[in-house]
């Protein structure tokens, strides 16, 4: 199958997930939520020519049924080898009570091309372009936000900084406010805040704290598209952590992940398709003769972002398509 044939089945693929977990919004279970959405997305991907291998997913198999790390999907032998990073449902907590920004996303790329993370905690900078290069996670914050604002021509005073909303980042808050930046705090989905902050004139200007490892190297693959950065740094929050790491042969607990370490591939497809409104997406919408998805699908080579507006009618000849 040809790479851009590929990328458009994959926006099936997200197309379906959303749909699935969009039915289930502010029903208030958050785990069925996210487990339609995995169910839809595995069964849509089996439909797809691809050797694909799941390398970021929904845990270890045994704490997963499905979608979990190093489960094979697709056709199998015979297609294309590529390597998967999924997130059926980013936000089961906004979709099971109709927040914005809940979204289905998946990464791919060939062989190799995405890093293995580990599903523990990573601390973790996002940056838009202008601002690529210029950062260091292990600076002082305030030495952060003033470099991403001389990068933009502003002052520190006019960003805006998404951080997740955790008793753990009170101490990154208090720093954020003490340089003076302004904060955006959000309940859940820092991968849909980091690409909020790499496109130009969402009015995020960086993401900052700490989150998934899984979700680092989903964000790593949509910068790679959209020339944005993420360096991230793995923090153990528990003893078995450290043995887990071991036994992924990661030794060195100090290393700085950067975009390119952790979406390596030279061939990287991103997509994602909204659950609930967002800043960049619109949630599904479900209406008599049909439903429309809003899908984000971009790619490094060619280098593409596509936003994709679907209808998908119900097989009747007296449907009537409205814009």
């Amino acid at each position: 199958m040809h790479r851009d044939d590929l990328s458009m089945e994959f926006v099936r693929v997200v197309e379906r997930a959303a749909i699935a977990a969009a039915r289930t919004m502010g029903q208030g279970d958050r785990k069925y939520a996210d487990q339609v959405a995995v169910e839809a997305m595995r069964t849509e991907m089996e439909t797809l020519d691809m050797e694909g291998v799941i390398v970021i997913g929904e845990g270890e198999r045994d704490e997963a049924p499905m979608l979990f790390i190093g489960e094979k999907v697709g056709k199998g032998a015979g297609h294309p080898s590529v390597d998967i990073a999924v997130d059926p449902l980013e936000g089961t907590n906004l979709c099971a009570t109709g927040a914005p920004n809940a979204i289905a996303v998946l990464a791919a790329s060939e062989k190799g091309g995405l890093l293995n993370a580990p599903d523990i905690y990573m601390d973790k900078l996002v940056v838009g372009p202008s601002s690529r290069g210029q950062v260091d996670i292990n600076a002082p914050v305030e030495d952060n936000l003033k470099a991403v604002a001389k990068a933009l021509g502003r002052d520190v005073a006019d960003l805006v900084v998404i951080v997740l909303d955790r008793p753990r980042h009170e101490k990154l808050i208090a720093e954020i406010r003490r340089a003076g930046a302004r904060i955006k705090l959000i309940g859940d989905g820092d991968l849909s805040a980091g690409i909020t902050a790499a496109v130009v004139g969402t009015g995020v200007h960086a993401v900052m704290g700490t989150g998934g490892a899984p979700e680092g190297v989903l964000t790593a693959a949509a910068m790679r598209c959209l020339n944005g950065e993420i360096q991230g740094k793995l923090v153990l929050t528990k003893p078995a952590d450290q043995e887990r790491l071991k036994k992924m042969g990661i030794a060195d607990l100090n290393k700085v992940y950067g975009t390119e370490d952790l979406a390596p591939g030279k061939n990287v497809i991103f997509a994602a398709a909204g659950v609930t409104d967002g800043n960049l997406l619109k949630g599904v919408r479900f209406f008599g003769e049909g439903v429309r998805t809003h899908t984000l699908l971009m790619t490094t080579v060619p280098h593409q972002v596509r936003f994709i507006d679907t209808i998908l009618a119900k097989d009747d000849p007296n449907v009537k398509i409205r814009f």
